[in-house]
């Protein structure tokens, strides 16, 4: 997903604003909205499989240790 998104921004910020018209820059504008959005969705969901990795790790342990 992130590749895609990098290639987006790349594509998003190449586009010449000045020839566009008034609907094409909303949707522009709505676009990099978009794409904001789903960059923050990344960070949250990296930071949730994180968390899992962790509260997996625990109950690893907890199942190891609770079994001596």
């Amino acid at each position: 997903m992130a590749d895609t998104i990098a290639e987006t921004v790349d594509l998003l910020y190449t586009i010449n604003q000045e020839n566009l018209t008034t609907d094409q820059q909303i949707a522009l504008g709505a676009a990099m909205a978009n794409l904001a959005q789903a960059e923050r969705l990344e960070q949250i969901n990296e930071r949730l499989r994180n968390i899992h990795q962790v509260l997996n790790s625990w109950a690893i342990k907890a199942t190891v240790d609770g079994g001596r």
